[in-house]
């Protein structure tokens, strides 16, 4: 039980590196939350549905943060692709040159710095506990494309092909990496 207490006040204490009371670089920390999800979020989650749920808000207090955003020049709402009946939340050139200046960086930085064995075993631990806590409280999390049950694999090198199941839609590889707030585990 000491080793778990250590553990969750390290995270505690790397939290304090990004998490913050207030504004920082004139956003609040859910805007911050808010503009990092839709900087890796794949097309299909670049919605204001798929923003509230990551955020744990209401729809209506996600389309606030997003009003923000869009006010600061950081995102804007464009008729999406996919549907026409609704829209796609889009960083902005501007949105993206901030996100350089993100509080987070600093911790992201730290992670890049360990060894990539360290760094893959932190990231599936790290997996682990979040799904333990999303199972207890019944919540349903964001993750990438490559880990999702949705996700079809067909084909070697230069024809291997990607497709998810639960859109019915091609991705590109690059796309497999980013974030889905439709993701469903493996197994």
């Amino acid at each position: 039980m000491s080793m778990a207490i250590e553990i969750v006040q390290l995270l505690i204490q790397s939290a304090d590196s990004w998490l913050f009371e207030g504004n920082r670089s004139g956003l609040s920390d859910r805007e911050w939350m808010a503009l990092r999800f839709l900087a890796r979020a794949n097309r299909f989650s670049r919605t204001p549905t798929a923003l509230a749920s990551f955020l744990g808000t209401p729809r209506s207090a996600a389309s606030q943060i997003a009003a923000v955003l869009q006010s600061k020049g950081l995102m804007v709402r464009k008729p999406s692709a996919e549907d026409k009946r609704s829209i796609s939340l889009c960083l902005t050139s501007e949105g993206e040159r901030f996100l350089e200046r993100d509080p987070i960086n600093a911790l992201r930085d730290q992670l890049v710095a360990l060894e990539l064995p360290d760094q893959s075993r932190l990231r599936d631990t790290l997996r682990r506990v979040l799904i333990g806590l999303d199972v207890a409280k019944r919540r349903h999390r964001s993750d990438v494309c490559s880990e999702c049950m949705f996700l079809i694999e067909s084909g070697e090198g230069k024809d291997r092909r990607f497709k998810c199941r639960l859109f019915r839609k091609s991705i590109a590889q690059k796309e497999t990496t980013l974030l889905c707030a439709y993701f469903e585990g493996r197994g």
